[in-house]
């Protein structure tokens, strides 16, 4: 069976249009997703995953964080030097503004809020968990999202935000990533566990940062074929 068709749509904000990818499910969805990008902008890893979703059955929808920007999509290999101006364009505004939008999307397709999720990589994963505080939705899964100990674009840290969590939330993280350190997971897994909604973090060990993107050289695909299955499996249980 072909994958899920993969479009290109203009979503509003109040800082104007921004793009998004939208892959919806053949037949009835079991509900819809917001994807939150990684650092690099909607790159075909990003599409991929809205793909996937689709095919499990969940309208999936990634908006495009960067649409403030003239560049909004960076290279793997060579894209780093450029991201600065990128992320610094980014804030607890315009952050929380976009994913909104995205939601907004969702629940015009017909899916209320108890049947929405969000997943993100990476700093998406970081703006997914302040997501999964700020407002009560179906479920929310953070791949290896820093900022735990210290918030990024003026979000809580990821320990504020897990010790109010509204959404029911699972976090995905490698033992090896260099930029998280397992004391750090370890230290969100403790406050997790006393949270009012479901809660779970899972660690892996040979995994390092970025380890569910098939374009970088950190790609693990054992974890990343535990990890998805493990998102769909959460998802499933969740979106209602």
């Amino acid at each position: 069976m072909a994958d899920p068709l993969l479009e290109t749509i203009t979503l509003d904000t109040p800082d104007g249009p921004m793009a998004a990818f939208r892959a919806q499910p053949v037949g009835e969805p079991r509900g819809g997703v917001v994807v939150v990008q990684e650092a690099f902008g909607l790159t075909g890893h990003i599409g991929r995953v809205t793909q996937a979703l689709a095919s499990a059955g969940f309208v999936g929808v990634a908006p495009a964080l960067f649409h403030r920007m003239e560049e909004q999509v960076f290279d793997y290999a060579g894209g780093f030097e450029r991201l600065g101006p990128a992320m610094a364009s980014l804030d607890a505004g315009t952050v929380t503004m976009d994913v909104d939008a995205a939601l907004a999307e969702l629940a015009r397709l017909g899916q209320p809020s108890s049947r929405q999720g969000v997943i993100g990589f990476c700093m998406g994963g970081s703006v997914t968990l302040a997501t999964a505080a700020r407002v009560a939705l179906g479920a929310a899964v953070t791949f290896y999202g820093g900022g735990i100990g210290q918030g990024r674009f003026g979000l809580p840290s990821g320990l504020e935000s897990a010790s109010s969590l509204r959404t029911p939330w699972l976090g995905l993280y490698g033992d090896l990533d260099a930029h998280i350190p397992v004391d750090d997971v370890e230290r969100l897994r403790a406050v997790v566990a006393e949270a009012a909604v479901d809660a779970e973090v899972v660690r892996y060990a040979t995994a390092h940062h970025g380890f569910h993107c098939d374009e970088r050289p950190s790609f693990d695909a054992e974890a990343s074929n535990d990890a998805w299955r493990r998102t769909l499996a959460f998802l499933g249980d969740h979106l209602r």
